[in-house]
């Protein structure tokens, strides 16, 4: 396997770009670097934006306020999250009107609202189900009163397990975490909806009516995981949590479609990764696996340079993970 090419820009080979925001379109309160004006003009084009994040915190309106004023027009319909789609699943599962204990912030309880449940705050509540998303405000009370009510058998879900968040000064523990220190406590494994799992992929898709989607994200284990559950492509950009060194380790279902350094890979074809003798080719570099290390040679684009470097890493892995060590020949390439 290695990275696709695409000989038109990818805002013309693809109806709808489904964008993953943290990490992708903003880190914490700030916008990426070319997000703003990539996106308007992959807009201008007729690419629809719909912005699909597993972070469960805030409302479809917040979430949409803090686009447009970052110049990005955006309304609320434009905005899917894991609290949709969890909520959705509880539906399913529990009578109409069935009070749920709530453990996340408002985002999380608009969502439930909307699909005719009840929030409440305490276990004593005698909750149907109980369910966590991403709240930065968390303390221990609330995580106590998931414990409480996942020990007595009530059904437990979880937006998504993202274990970090990028934020504007650096890496910081996700939900994931948070559902972790429930676990520890109970044993329990919860129902979970977001990305990478189907209820996220099935939740964006009944709301978009995508025909021809492109994924977008910055995390291997959510975003490129759930376009390949999905079975559709995927763009990694290199400006969230991944690193070059990760992408060349990613087993089958972390493997991008393509991959760049930032939005602005949307605008561009994606150059073509050739085989030839002994390894791959990507503009001016050439990579393969010589014994037990990378060989890289030639010179041009970083990116050339690291896609290369995927096809002779995912070529050798096959069906696992890449284990050479690969920081010479990233080094080399300059990524």
């Amino acid at each position: 396997m290695r990275p696709g090419g695409c000989a038109r820009p990818l805002s013309a080979a693809y109806d709808t770009a489904l964008l993953d925001l943290d990490g992708v379109v903003y880190a914490g309160g700030r916008a990426i670097e070319h997000a703003v004006a990539s996106l308007t003009t992959a807009r201008d084009g007729g690419m629809r934006l719909a912005y699909v994040t597993n972070n469960a915190s805030r409302t479809p309106d917040a979430v949409a306020g803090q686009l447009t004023g970052y110049g990005l027009p955006t309304g609320p319909e434009d905005v899917i999250t894991s609290a949709q789609a969890v909520a959705r699943l509880i539906a399913e599962q529990v009578p109409p009107g069935s009070r749920v204990l709530a453990i996340g912030g408002e985002g999380l309880r608009v969502a439930l609202r909307e699909r005719g449940l009840v929030p409440v705050e305490s276990e004593r509540d005698d909750p149907a189900a109980v369910v966590q998303g991403y709240d930065p405000k968390l303390d221990w009370e609330r995580l106590a009163e998931a414990a409480y009510a996942v020990q007595r058998g009530v059904p437990w879900f979880a937006s998504n397990t993202d274990l970090t968040i990028p934020k504007e000064r650096g890496i910081a523990p996700g939900n994931g975490a948070l559902v972790e220190a429930v676990r520890i406590a109970t044993g329990g494994a919860p129902q979970v909806a977001g990305k990478p799992q189907p209820p996220m992929h099935r939740e964006t898709v009944l709301r978009t009516g995508a025909r021809t989607p492109l994924v977008i994200g910055d995390r291997l284990d959510t975003d490129i995981e759930g376009a390949f559950n999905g079975k559709v492509d995927s763009l990694l950009v290199l400006t969230g949590v991944t690193t070059p060194a990760e992408l060349l380790a990613a087993v089958p279902a972390h493997r991008p479609t393509y991959v760049d350094a930032d939005l602005r890979g949307v605008l561009a074809p994606q150059p073509e990764v050739e085989v030839v003798a002994g390894g791959f080719r990507c503009g001016g570099w050439t990579a393969s696996v010589d014994g037990d290390a990378f060989a890289v040679e030639g010179e041009g684009e970083p990116l050339d340079g690291l896609r290369a470097l995927c096809a002779a890493a995912w070529t050798v892995a096959g069906d696992g993970a890449c284990a050479l060590d690969a920081g010479k020949a990233l080094a080399r390439v300059g990524v």
